[in-house]
């Protein structure tokens, strides 16, 4: 059987002739430059490939209590791969030794400023994880195949700073993923076809 890196890097490069898929709803003009970041996309190597997400804690000042991938702001001198490996080992203890990167996909833009790289990597599965306290809850996985499947991938709206937000919503048991941890999934579910 060919191996899920392998299989990984093979169906991202069948996709990069597709064009880019913008980010949310956010209108750019006359704001401030978007900060660069990066998040970990971390993909599990078993028969049926999960990928690790962390639910934020509540006392965080921005998106406190939300899921998210690992990840943030790169620091000066870094590029995406090492900004989302060094915030991945932060964050849940995850060793940048043990991330095979497979690439990075289209950076996507959020309301709040930032360009966000999300960085695809595969890890060995069980890795003994470790929250930080002050910036996440918990970590869990959600099967590959359930992010990337669009009928899980329900539209939703709400209002924000007296306008409609339009974004998409993914219930996995007791979690809901939305923002843009969700929309960097739709852009990757239409980058990727899985199973490749």
């Amino acid at each position: 059987m060919v191996p899920l890196a392998d299989r990984l890097a093979a169906a991202l490069t069948r996709a990069a002739g597709s064009p880019p898929i913008a980010g949310d709803d956010q209108d750019p003009s006359g704001m401030d430059p978007l900060s660069a970041a990066a998040v970990l996309v971390a993909i599990t190597d078993r028969a049926e490939p999960g990928v690790l997400l962390t639910q934020r804690t509540e006392t965080l000042r921005h998106h406190p209590g939300q899921v998210a991938f690992p990840g943030g702001r790169l620091d000066p001198g870094e590029d995406a791969v090492a900004a989302a490996l060094r915030e991945a080992e932060e964050e849940i203890a995850l060793p940048r030794a043990a991330v095979t990167v497979i690439g990075t996909v289209d950076p996507y833009r959020t309301g709040t400023g930032f360009s966000v790289t999300p960085v695809i990597g595969v890890i060995p599965p069980d890795l003994p994880l470790v929250t930080s306290e002050a910036e996440v809850a918990s970590v869990f996985e959600v099967p590959l195949a359930f992010l990337l499947d669009a009928a899980n991938h329900r539209p939703a709206a709400a209002m924000f700073e007296g306008r409609e937000r339009r974004y998409v919503e993914m219930l996995w048991n007791d979690r809901r993923i939305w923002g843009a941890t969700a929309g960097m999934i739709v852009n990757l579910s239409r980058r990727l076809r899985w199973p490749a």
